[in-house]
């Protein structure tokens, strides 16, 4: 049969074809007014897509490289700082942290759960200058909760950095009224192109911490690339391509909304938890095991495999079979859980095909025991069934 090529990993994720034509149409220079007004479209759609009045920053670097920028702008050198921890990118915040000389203060929940709010409360002293965590740990698809820890910091007067590369486009935030100091997002997510760009948006009150911040910073410095982004440009040679990528995901966004960027982001989101709870109502009637119970994201849904199977010959079965790339767990969760993305471009079509190809393939590793089709498929169009009859009746009053 023919094979497609397909994404369902949490990052890079499919990108839009408009965003790829734009890529191949990308015949700038960066210092021309061609370009400035390029960017400077991409500065302000990126504040409304993130929901912020704060200034935004672009970086041509991957995600990690803003949440290395985070730390060397917000940090210095003996600083006392708390990380939120639950799977592999918490984990990342602790040893960038501890890199630049911080001393830090874990919370940790076990993989597969969220923190405990009361556990930050209890370890949210008054000299913890800085608190850093995911909206969404992509490694486990596990959610936690922005709002209640922004709630803490604000009583306690830390700094929230909050690392939102899977969650911006999949979950709802009010940055500003929340009080988040700086959220961060990368290109290769929800917004439907290839990486290349990481973006974040920085409260007054953390850019006037930068001033007295210590640590080392030359490429990522926040303060001169908020100088030259006054002026619609970047510090230095952006990726030109992506940008303009962005620009064309952006206007997709917009259309989505009828014309509102904001309300399009919205629809956005929408469609990931549609298809998040369609996965994960799948998932339950094959009778599978969903690997983050208790507050699961709409980015990535997290599934454990079979009693004796492991994951990665699940993942080796999507792509052998359907061309298929779907993500195993990563490290200690390798062989243990398989994860199917719903970020960006990604719609019910897609997923059900997803679905499909996960009925199949079980079917063919559980082999010569039969294994009936259909009780995935059937779970998730009641779901997009309910769901679509609960818009049409919202609209309707």
């Amino acid at each position: 049969m023919l094979i497609k090529s397909r994404l369902f990993t949490p990052g890079p994720t499919p990108p839009l074809p408009a965003a790829q034509l734009a890529m191949a149409d990308a015949n700038y220079h960066h210092r021309t007014a061609e370009f400035r007004e390029l960017y400077g479209s991409v500065l302000r759609d990126t504040q409304t897509f993130i929901g912020t009045k704060n200034d935004v920053i672009l970086f041509t670097s991957s995600g990690s490289g803003m949440m290395e920028a985070a730390v060397a702008n917000l940090t210095s050198p003996n600083d006392k700082v708390m990380v939120i921890t639950a799977g592999k990118f918490g984990e990342q915040w602790k040893t960038t942290c501890e890199a630049f000389g911080c001393r830090v203060v874990e919370v940790s929940a076990p993989y597969g759960q969220t923190i405990n709010i009361a556990d930050v409360e209890a370890k949210l002293k008054s000299d913890v200058q800085v608190v850093f965590m995911q909206s969404t740990e992509n490694s486990t698809g596990v959610r936690h909760d922005v709002e209640a820890v922004a709630a803490l910091t604000k009583k306690s007067g830390a700094m929230l950095v909050v690392d939102a590369i899977a969650g911006l486009g999949t979950t709802h935030f009010d940055v500003d009224a929340w009080g988040v100091d700086m959220i961060i997002g990368a290109s290769q997510k929800a917004l439907m192109v290839p990486p290349g760009i990481s973006y974040c948006a920085v409260s007054e009150r953390a850019w006037k911490r930068m001033e007295a911040a210590k640590n080392p910073r030359f490429y990522f410095d926040l303060r001169k690339e908020r100088k030259t982004a006054a002026n619609n440009e970047s510090m230095y040679t952006p990726a030109i391509p992506v940008i303009a990528a962005m620009a064309a995901s952006y206007d997709y966004i917009r259309k989505m909304g009828n014309g509102d960027l904001a309300t399009g982001r919205d629809a956005l989101i929408g469609n990931a938890e549609i298809c998040a709870e369609m996965t994960r109502e799948a998932a339950l009637a094959l009778r599978l095991e969903l690997f983050a119970q208790e507050s699961p994201s709409a980015a990535v849904t997290s599934v454990c495999p079979p009693p004796g199977v492991d994951s990665g010959d699940i993942v080796k079965g999507f792509q052998k079979e359907f061309g298929c790339i779907i993500s195993d767990g990563q490290a200690a969760m390798k062989g243990k859980m398989f994860r199917l993305a719903h970020l960006g471009y990604v719609d019910y079509m897609d997923t059900l095909a997803a679905i499909g190809a996960l009925e199949q393939v079980l079917g063919i590793l559980s082999r010569p025991k039969h294994v009936e089709f259909g009780p995935g498929l059937r779970a998730a169009q009641n779901v997009y069934a309910r769901a679509s009859a609960g818009a049409k009746a919202g609209a309707s009053r």
